[in-house]
């Protein structure tokens, strides 16, 4: 099975991979993937999102082949993506792939001859990384129905808000979406919302009347890479920072999370607070990430 997009699946898939994901987090170190191979292609840059993927194939016993950059691969000298896929399904049972473009995962899995993890296809999609935050949010609230979540920051480029979207959609959300006028969300997800009865509100200032309603902050940084003008991401860059003082107010068990890379908007004060979830959000990736990777190729982790 391929996974590119978190509208492939129900609400009974989403709760069967966060119980999957438990169990690995009980026992992460298994033999689950004894004699697979996975490769993983990355076209963009990544830390966290590549090296959680191979640290999964790594302790479910499996061996990973790729490349971290795509200078270092074939598609520097020409080779198009059907050809580079083509060729390493010959030597890998799943493919995990981070890519520009949007849309190139559901590309992918229409090409290759083996399962596509989508690990990022430009501003669209970021299914792993909605599955771990939707993991991280049950695992500090205790549920994922009926919460109140603010979503702060890139909200035009940032895939992994638009994701997170719809992977909350099953369970009766209520949206803050806090962004400067030239980072707000894009219109086809207010219709996904208008179109699935979720409540909203839009924000073009970050105050703490707002995030004292809230049980999660969403915070995501503004991204250098999805700009065509230096000027436009100068002034935007530093739109909205959330500090210490914002923070007066909020509920006892709210829980800010972040995609990760942090650069300028959320202060390093925040790190010592009871709020700050975002390093062991990346933690649970790991965890997150050995369920899907078993999903795909259909491996009952309970074996």
């Amino acid at each position: 099975m391929s996974f590119y997009s978190i509208r492939q699946l129900s609400e009974e898939d989403i709760i069967q991979i966060l119980d999957m994901a438990e169990l690995f987090e009980q026992r992460p170190n298994r033999d689950s993937l004894q004699g697979k191979v996975v490769a993983t292609l990355f076209f963009e840059p990544s830390t966290r999102t590549r090296l959680s993927f191979e640290t999964a194939v790594n302790r479910l016993g499996g061996r990973v082949i790729g490349f971290s950059d795509a200078k270092m691969s074939s598609t520097s000298k020409g080779e198009s993506l059907k050809d580079t896929l083509l060729m390493v399904s010959n030597y890998a049972d799943l493919i995990i792939m981070r890519h520009h473009l949007e849309g190139a995962a559901k590309y992918a899995s229409e090409v290759a001859k083996v399962p596509i993890i989508n690990a990022g296809d430009g501003a669209n999609q970021h299914p792993s990384q909605t599955m771990l935050d939707l993991y991280s949010i049950r695992k500090t609230q205790g549920k994922l129905r009926d919460l109140r979540v603010a979503m702060v920051g890139d909200l035009k480029y940032g895939r992994t808000v638009h994701s997170l979207i719809e992977g909350l959609s099953f369970f009766n959300p209520r949206f803050d979406f806090i962004a400067p006028p030239q980072l707000a969300l894009p219109r086809e997800y207010l219709d996904f919302c208008n179109e699935h009865n979720i409540p909203y509100h839009e924000h073009d200032q970050l105050t703490s009347d707002v995030l004292s309603q809230c049980d999660i902050i969403y915070m995501t940084r503004v991204q250098r890479e999805r700009f065509t003008d230096e000027e436009d991401y100068e002034a935007a860059k530093n739109a909205f920072v959330l500090d210490n003082s914002l923070l007066q107010q909020v509920k006892p068990n709210m829980k800010i999370l972040h995609p990760l890379p942090r650069v300028h908007e959320i202060a390093t004060e925040v790190d010592d607070t009871p709020y700050a979830y975002y390093f062991t959000q990346a933690l649970n990736g790991l965890f997150v990430r050995e369920a899907l990777i078993c999903k795909a190729l259909n491996i009952d982790p309970h074996a």
